[in-house]
C-alpha cells in the first residue's frame, strides 16, 4: 500500500495502492512527447512511479496550494505549476507533443478532457483514471445507448481505449462508484474535412435532444434552407463520427445566410 495524506478537493479520491498506481502509470506509452504532464498529483502517488521512468521532460500542475506544498517537500526538484489545469494554456509548455496523465476529479473528468481536445494538435496521448460510466461513455460505439458528446468529439481526433477497471476500495475516501483507466492516442486526422467549429456545434446540438431524431435537433439548432435529407430521419446515437462529419457539410452548405 502507498501511505498518502488524504485530501477532499473537487471531487478527487486518492489512490492508495501502489500495484493500481504503477499499473497506470506504465499503461502510458508517451512514445513521441517532448513532455509528460500529471494533472492534479495530489499527494503523488502516480508520481512517484512517474518519474522513474526518466521522461525527456516530466512536470505537474496542481491548483491546491496544500498539495503543493507537500509535492515540493517530498519531491524537491520536481517541476510544479501552481495553477488549474482548465485555465491553463499548454502552450506555455514549449514546442513538441505532450502526453497527459492523471488520477482525475471525477467532478470534472469531462471538463479535462474537452480541455484536451482544445490542444489536440499538442496533446497526442492521454491516460487517467476517471468514472467508469464516464471512461464507458468514451469508449461507446454508435448504436450504444452511452454512446454520445464525448464518445463522438473524442473518438474523432483519438483512439480509445478503456484499458482496465478499478475497485472503489483501493481509495482514500472510498467514492460510491466504481473507476476505469483508459488510454487516448491521437490518430492520424490532421483535419476532419469539415469546418471543425461547426463539427462541435453540431454534436452538441443533436445530443441535447438525444431521443429526438436528427431533425428535430437541426431545426432546433439552425436555420436551414431546407431539411431533406434522409440521415434527418435517424437518431444521434446512430451516427459514427463520419457521418457527423458528412451531416456538419450538409448544414453548412444549406444553412441560411443570418447562420
Amino acid at each position: 500500500m502507498v501511505s498518502v495524506r488524504p485530501k477532499k478537493s473537487l471531487g478527487q479520491h486518492f489512490l492508495r495502492d501502489a500495484g493500481i498506481a504503477r499499473r497506470i502509470v506504465d499503461s502510458l506509452d508517451a512514445e513521441g512527447s517532448a513532455t509528460v504532464l500529471e494533472v492534479g498529483p495530489g499527494t503523488g502517488v502516480l508520481t512517484r512511479y512517474l518519474l522513474e521512468r526518466n521522461f525527456r521532460e516530466y512536470m505537474v500542475i496542481e491548483i491546491d496550494a496544500e498539495s503543493v506544498a507537500y509535492l515540493g517537500t517530498h519531491f524537491p526538484g520536481l517541476k510544479i505549476i501552481h495553477e488549474d489545469f482548465l485555465r491553463f494554456d499548454l502552450d506555455r509548455i514549449g514546442d513538441g507533443k505532450i502526453a497527459v496523465i492523471g488520477n482525475f476529479p471525477y467532478n470534472i473528468s469531462s471538463q479535462i478532457l474537452f480541455r484536451v481536445l482544445e490542444h489536440r494538435s499538442r496533446v497526442n496521448e492521454v491516460c487517467g483514471m476517471l468514472q467508469k460510466e464516464v471512461a464507458e461513455r468514451i469508449c461507446a460505439g454508435p448504436g450504444s445507448r452511452t454512446y454520445g458528446i464525448l464518445s463522438v468529439l473524442l473518438q474523432a481526433y483519438y483512439r480509445t481505449e478503456l484499458l482496465f477497471t478499478v475497485s472503489n476500495e483501493v481509495f482514500i475516501p472510498p467514492p460510491k462508484v466504481q473507476s476505469a483507466v483508459i488510454r487516448l492516442t491521437r490518430n492520424e486526422v490532421a483535419v476532419l474535412g469539415c469546418d471543425e467549429k461547426l463539427f462541435f456545434r453540431v454534436v452538441k446540438s443533436c445530443f441535447n435532444q438525444r431521443r429526438k431524431t436528427l431533425r428535430n435537433s437541426v431545426k432546433a439548432a439552425f436555420q436551414l434552407k431546407g431539411y431533406e435529407n434522409p440521415v434527418l430521419d435517424l437518431r444521434p446515437e446512430q451516427l459514427a463520427v463520419n457521418q457527423f462529419v458528412d451531416l456538419t457539410n450538409w448544414i453548412s452548405l444549406n444553412m441560411k445566410v443570418s447562420e
